[in-house]
C-alpha cells in the first residue's frame, strides 16, 4: 500500500526544515565591522588651519580643508605634465600592478568557482567494456563466457547546506576577493607615491645640481682674483691655497649629487616597466612645479574607508570569521543526495530499449563521532587566528593615523623652516654680496670673505632641501589619507560585476 503523509507530518517535515535553517544561522559566527575610532582629530595640538608663507616659489602658505575629500588624480595638484606622463605610463607598464591585477583575477576565478557549490554536480558516463569470464567452474564447457557491456549513466550529487558550511566558505572567498581588489587599489597608490617622490626627488637633486654648480663658479671666479691679487702682491699665497681648498670642496659635493640623481632616474624607470638604459626623464625644475595650496584633510572618521590597506585588512578579518564558523561547521553532520540514471546492456542493440534502464537514488548522512579533540583544537585555531587577525587591525589602523599626523605635523614643521631657511639665504647673500665687494676694495680680509662663502653655501642648499622637503611631505599626506580611494580598479570587483561585464564584451562582439 502506498503511504500517504498527513498534513501534520508535512507540518512536522516544515518544522524540521525550517529548525535546519535556523541552526545554520546559529553556527555562522555573527560579524560586525570594527567601529571608527572615535577621535576627533589626528594629533594633539589644535589642528591648523593654515600654514607659515615664506619667499620664494613654494613658499606660499597651505591651507587644510578638513572634512574634504581627496580631488583624484591627486598628483596633477603638482601641475606637471612630465609626472603626469610617468604614473599614467607606470599605470600601464609596472609589473608590480600587472601582479596585483592577475591576483585579483584569480580570486574572482576562485570565488566563481565556489560559487558552484551551491547547485546539483552534474556528471556523465559512457563506458564499452569486453571481458572473459573464468571457465574453471564450467569444466571445459564454454557457455559464452566472453561478452561486452555497455553502459551510460547520468549522476546527480547535491549536498545541501544546512549547517552553513558551504555559504561560509563562500563567503571567505568573497573576502579574499575582496581582499585582493584593495590590494590593487594600494599597489596603484603606492605606485603612484614612488614615482611622484622619485620624481620630487629627482627635481631637487637638479635644483641642487644647479645650485653647486653656480656656488662652484663664484668659488673659481674668486679663486681667479686670488690669484690675481697674489701675482701683484696684494694678497699672500695663502689665501689662494685656500681659496683652492674651498673650490675643490665645493666640487667634492658634486659627484653625489650627480649619483642621487641617477638613482631616481633609475628608480624612476623600474617604476615605469621600462629598462633604465631605454628611459628617458624630462623632470621640470623645482621652481617650476607647482605646490598644493589646499589641501583636503578627511576627518579621523573617514580613515578607515579611505585607506585601501585598512579595507584589505578589514577583508582579511571577515576571512578570519567566516574561517572560524567552518571550523565549527565540521563538527556536524553532512548530507549528501545522489542520483543516477542511465542504461546498461550486454548488446549496442538493445542499448536504448527501456529493459535496460538503471538508476539509482541514495542519500548519506555522515557525522563526526570521535576524533581525539582535532576539531575542537581546529575550532580553537580558528578562533586565535581571527583574534591576531583583529589585532594586526588595529595596528593597520594605528599605522595609517600615525603617517597622518606626522604628515600633518610635518607641513606645519616645513613651512616653518623654509621661511627661516629663505630669511637665512637672504641674509647670507647680502653678507656675500658686502664681503666680495669690500674684499676687492681691499677693506675687508680673506677670512672673513671665507667666512661668508660658507655661510651661503650652505644656506643656499638649505633652502633648496627644505624646498623639496614641502612638496616630498604634501606627497605623504595625500598618501596617508589614501589618494585616490575613489577611483574603481581596472577589472571587476565582484561576481556580477564580472558576470556583466563579460556579458557586456559579448554583446559588443
Amino acid at each position: 500500500m502506498e503511504a500517504v503523509a498527513t498534513s501534520s507530518e508535512k507540518s512536522l517535515s516544515i518544522a524540521a526544515a525550517c529548525s535546519l535553517a535556523l541552526s545554520a544561522c546559529a553556527l555562522s559566527p555573527p560579524y560586525h565591522a570594527p567601529a571608527p575610532p572615535a577621535v576627533q582629530r589626528y594629533t594633539a595640538a589644535t589642528p591648523l588651519a593654515r600654514t607659515a608663507a615664506a619667499p620664494g616659489t613654494g613658499g606660499a602658505a597651505q591651507d587644510f580643508a578638513y572634512g574634504q575629500e581627496t580631488p583624484a588624480p591627486w598628483w596633477q595638484l603638482y601641475d606637471s605634465a612630465e609626472l603626469d606622463r610617468l604614473v599614467a605610463l607606470a599605470f600601464r607598464q609596472s609589473p608590480t600592478l600587472a601582479a596585483a591585477t592577475a591576483k585579483l583575477r584569480q580570486a574572482q576565478a576562485i570565488t566563481r568557482a565556489n560559487e558552484g557549490i551551491f547547485y546539483p554536480q552534474v556528471n556523465g558516463n559512457l563506458s564499452a567494456t569486453r571481458q572473459k569470464n573464468s571457465t574453471a567452474s564450467y569444466s571445459g564447457r564454454n557457455p559464452g563466457n566472453i561478452f561486452s557491456v555497455y553502459n551510460g549513466n547520468i549522476s546527480v550529487t547535491y549536498y545541501p547546506d544546512f549547517f552553513g558550511v558551504n555559504r561560509l566558505i563562500y563567503q571567505g572567498s568573497l573576502a579574499q576577493q575582496d581582499f585582493q581588489r584593495y590590494e590593487l587599489q594600494a599597489a596603484r597608490l603606492t605606485l603612484a607615491g614612488n614615482v611622484v617622490s622619485a620624481y620630487l626627488g629627482a627635481a631637487a637633486a637638479e635644483a641642487q645640481i644647479a645650485a653647486t654648480r653656480a656656488i662652484v663658479q663664484g668659488q673659481q671666479n674668486l679663486l681667479d682674483l686670488v690669484r690675481t691679487q697674489y701675482q701683484v702682491g696684494a694678497a699672500p699665497y695663502l689665501n689662494v691655497v685656500n681659496q683652492e681648498a674651498q673650490l675643490a670642496s665645493a666640487q667634492a659635493t658634486l659627484p653625489p649629487l650627480e649619483q642621487s640623481l641617477s638613482v631616481y632616474r633609475h628608480q624612476l624607470a623600474v617604476l615605469a616597466g621600462e629598462f633604465p638604459a631605454d628611459f628617458a626623464l624630462r623632470p621640470d625644475d623645482l621652481d617650476k612645479l607647482k605646490l598644493p595650496m589646499r589641501i583636503p584633510v578627511s576627518l579621523p572618521s573617514e580613515l578607515v574607508r579611505q585607506r585601501p590597506d585598512i579595507r584589505a585588512a578589514e577583508a582579511q578579518l571577515r576571512y578570519a570569521n567566516a574561517q572560524v564558523g567552518v571550523a565549527v561547521a565540521q563538527m556536524y553532520p553532512t548530507l549528501g543526495l545522489t542520483g543516477t540514471f542511465g542504461q546498461n546492456s550486454l548488446s549496442v542493440s538493445r542499448f536504448l530499449d527501456s529493459t535496460s534502464n538503471i538508476w539509482s537514488l541514495a542519500a548519506n548522512l555522515a557525522a563526526p563521532i570521535f576524533r581525539g579533540g582535532t576539531l575542537e583544537a581546529e575550532k580553537q585555531a580558528a578562533k586565535a587566528a581571527y583574534d591576531a587577525t583583529l589585532a594586526q587591525y588595529q595596528q593597520t589602523v594605528l599605522g595609517a593615523f600615525q603617517q597622518v599626523a606626522d604628515a600633518l605635523r610635518a607641513l606645519e614643521h616645513d613651512a616653518q623652516t623654509l621661511s627661516a631657511q629663505a630669511r637665512a639665504l637672504q641674509a647670507a647673500q647680502q653678507a656675500l654680496d658686502l664681503a666680495q665687494t669690500s674684499y676687492r676694495a681691499g677693506a675687508l680680509d680673506y677670512l672673513s670673505l671665507l667666512t661668508a662663502q660658507v655661510q651661503y653655501q650652505t644656506a643656499r642648499i638649505a633652502y633648496v632641501r627644505a624646498q623639496a622637503q614641502r612638496y616630498q611631505d604634501t606627497s605623504a599626506l595625500f598618501l596617508a589619507l589614501g589618494g585616490d580611494w575613489r577611483e574603481p580598479a581596472a577589472v571587476p570587483t565582484t561576481v556580477a560585476a564580472g558576470r556583466e561585464q563579460r556579458a557586456q564584451t559579448q554583446e559588443a562582439k
